[in-house]
């Protein structure tokens, strides 16, 4: 998938939208606390939180509920986040 030039959180959204149909997402910016830590780069847009709840989660080990929003999200706007914390339910 080509660079976007929505916002890192708006990309994240749109892509778990898409794949998981969630009845409640919630995709949070982090970077500010960070600003200044090794591997959060100047501009931001490099540490998210998601919490999000999806019917299609149901029956997925941790795991592989990670392993499912990562494969979401895409290896291109993976490498370039740098946090992303996981909070996900059926």
């Amino acid at each position: 998938m080509a660079t976007s030039k929505l916002p890192v959180t708006e990309e994240i959204r749109a892509r778990l939208d898409a794949a998981f149909d969630p009845r409640d997402l919630t995709v949070t910016d982090d970077s500010a606390a960070h600003a200044g830590h090794a591997g959060a780069p100047a501009g931001g847009e490099s540490h998210f939180s998601v919490r999000m709840r999806s019917d299609a989660l149901a029956g997925m080990s941790r795991l592989a509920r990670h392993r499912a929003v990562h494969d979401a999200i895409g290896p291109e706007l993976m490498g370039r986040i740098h946090a992303l914390a996981l909070d996900l339910a059926e």
